[in-house]
């Protein structure tokens, strides 16, 4: 990936944004003539079991850039067209790394994952059919992952003959322990998603996979019309952004909640509390941003892109 600073310009409907068509995205509810609060991105090639793609790459790469900055964009509902949510790399296209320099390979799964690990609105994963590979991994950095009771889910790597990737290794462990992680990438078993080795990995499980996307976007809805984004993002990147201690953790929420206690959000926040209404969080933090923002050091694998005249939208 090239680091490109050039500002992006964002679409005024996404359903009008050109894909290779291995992703596609719609609105909620869907035909919205504009940018909605949820938005559904969806893996689509259901006659391959959404096999992952090197389009699919690309895809991400266009899309999730633009819901960070795009203010209209609250929450992002990720899922899959027909039965499979994922069935891994597409083996039928084969493994394409070998032909550079291992330094200067990116493999695909972890830059979507980065893709949505960056993005500043939260993810959740509706996987209403199996997924394995890198159809697991690239669901990690999402808020909230939802499976069907009756798909089978695996990290198979190592019945492949390759690795972890899609930034896994980092992810993986913190979600659910390095035991069970290490039971998972160890055997490459494929499991229901109620086995005791995936942890709480699955943030909720549905008996019905017709009920899986409806519940994600239940939960997306609510999000996107209660909670600040801004506060919602920096939560989360003090819990994968952390310096690996309690002082410097107190440290760091100490400088961001200093900020936050005097900034629109808040005092939005408590008003809508006390007059028993929907809250009108409007704060961008680009804008406002706490002093010691970014807190951590950051590494450049991409660009950091900036919205276009958003006003204008």
């Amino acid at each position: 990936m090239i680091f490109d600073p050039s500002p992006i310009e964002l679409p005024a409907s996404y359903e009008t944004v050109r894909t290779t068509g291995h992703v596609v995205v719609s609105h909620y509810p869907p035909g919205a003539p504009t940018a909605t609060p949820v938005v559904v991105v969806t893996l689509n090639r259901p006659a391959n079991h959404n096999a992952f793609t090197g389009q699919m790459v690309q895809d991400f790469e266009t899309l999730f850039p633009m819901f960070d900055v795009d203010e209209r964009v609250k929450v992002i509902v990720l899922t899959g067209a027909g039965k499979t949510f994922c069935a891994g790399a597409d083996l039928d296209i084969g493994f394409r790394g070998g032909k550079e320099r291992p330094a200067d390979h990116r493999d695909g799964g972890g830059r979507v994952a980065l893709a949505i690990h960056r993005c500043r609105k939260p993810t959740i994963a509706a996987m209403q059919g199996s997924a394995v590979g890198v159809g697991m991994t690239m669901t990690l950095p999402a808020i909230i992952r939802i499976a069907y009771e009756k798909g089978k889910y695996g990290f198979v790597f190592a019945r492949r003959g390759i690795t972890m990737e899609s930034c896994s290794s980092y992810f993986l462990p913190r979600l659910i322990g390095h035991s069970n992680a290490s039971y998972l990438v160890s055997t490459g078993g494929v499991f229901p998603p109620t086995a005791k080795h995936f942890g709480d990995l699955f943030n909720e499980i549905q008996p019905d996979a017709a009920r899986v996307l409806p519940r994600a976007l239940e939960l997306a809805t609510e999000i996107a019309e209660n909670v600040s984004p801004t506060s919602s993002y920096l939560n989360r990147a003090l819990l994968w952004r952390d310096s690996g201690s309690a002082e410097t953790a107190h440290l760091a929420e100490s400088n961001v909640i200093s900020h936050m206690f005097g900034a629109a959000d808040q005092k939005e926040g408590v008003a809508a509390f006390f007059e028993k209404r929907k809250p009108n969080f409007r704060a961008n933090l680009d804008d406002n941003p706490p002093p010691s923002f970014p807190w951590w050091n950051e590494v450049d694998t991409g660009r950091q892109p900036r919205a276009n005249n958003p006003s204008k939208l």
